[in-house]
């Protein structure tokens, strides 16, 4: 497995995992598979649920705790420094560990950033004392990490974001470069996101012909190139899926590598159209949900 080093030293796997959206009762199975596949990188959250499920996975593999990289995220509802840090101990009981490997803050907060900033120190207060490894965020745009590295001490290690080809968010890919964060992408191969095209007719970016493409070429398949694609950028990638040969699949991108040529044409089918939740728009009363103690 290709690793990528944090900007802390920290080397993480460059291919994980994801468990959005994974319902509870085939968490664990889908890990599992991950772990007996090769996986050593597993992300989830405390706002998918499923976090006790990924770490009974974790406690009944034969793969050694340390040879598997945790990461997971802090909601909203949680930030604030004192129930930032009651976050993590939710988050480390229900996974079962001592130490989280990469913990992140969710989304920015924008119109309630102080709380955002005071979840943050707390993350620095997590780092400091040895019970987490690296500390970033996600979602978090050039105003959000602007602010960020204004009010707080410790670069974040990464940051999570929608990328794909059709939205790849350049100006806050080039700005975590210039700090020395690693951009991380989920939905790699657009898995949430159907682009409208004409009339009444809907796209995925795994039918695209640019990718349907390149994926003959290659003998591969379109989510094989995607994936590709943005580990040759330098980035982290955590596809999701729950089913065994899927999953087998998407880790089965490291025999091939794409030209010059077949990375430009991907680069050019940006969209501009954002799949996720608009960051700027991210509430607490529109997306505040209770995250349930251990």
């Amino acid at each position: 497995m290709h690793t990528l080093t944090l900007n802390n030293g920290v080397e993480m796997p460059a291919l994980g995992l994801g468990v959005f959206q994974t319902p509870p009762d085939e968490t664990r199975a889908a890990v599992t598979a991950a772990l007996d596949l090769g996986y050593r990188h597993l992300d989830t959250a405390a706002a998918y649920g499923n976090e006790r499920e990924v770490g009974q996975a974790i406690a009944g593999s034969p793969v050694p705790r340390d040879e598997i990289f945790v990461e997971t995220k802090i909601w909203i509802s949680d930030y604030g420094y004192d129930e930032t840090l009651h976050g993590f101990d939710k988050s480390a009981a229900k996974l079962g560990v001592d130490r989280i490997d990469l913990l992140i803050l969710h989304q920015a907060l924008p119109s309630e950033f102080d709380r955002t900033l005071a979840a943050y120190r707390a993350l620095e207060r997590l780092l400091a004392d040895g019970r987490v490894r690296a500390i970033g965020v996600s979602n978090f745009m050039v105003g959000h990490l602007t602010a960020l590295l204004d009010s707080t001490g410790v670069v974040p290690a990464v940051n999570q974001l929608e990328i794909h080809p059709y939205f790849q968010q350049r100006a806050v890919l080039d700005f975590d470069d210039e700090h020395g964060i690693l951009n991380q992408a989920w939905s790699p191969i657009g898995g949430i996101t159907f682009y409208p095209g004409y009339g009444e007719h809907r796209r995925s970016v795994l039918e695209d012909p640019v990718v349907t493409g390149v994926a003959e070429a290659h003998g591969k398949s379109p989510a094989q190139v995607l994936l590709r694609w943005g580990l040759q950028h330098g980035r982290s990638v955590i596809p999701k899926s729950t089913r065994r040969h899927r999953i087998a699949e998407n880790i089965d991108v490291f025999d091939f590598e794409l030209t010059a040529d077949e990375l430009a044409a991907l680069d050019a089918l940006e969209t501009g159209r954002r799949g996720g939740p608009e960051p700027e728009k991210v509430t607490l009363a529109d997306f505040g949900r209770t995250i349930p103690e251990a």
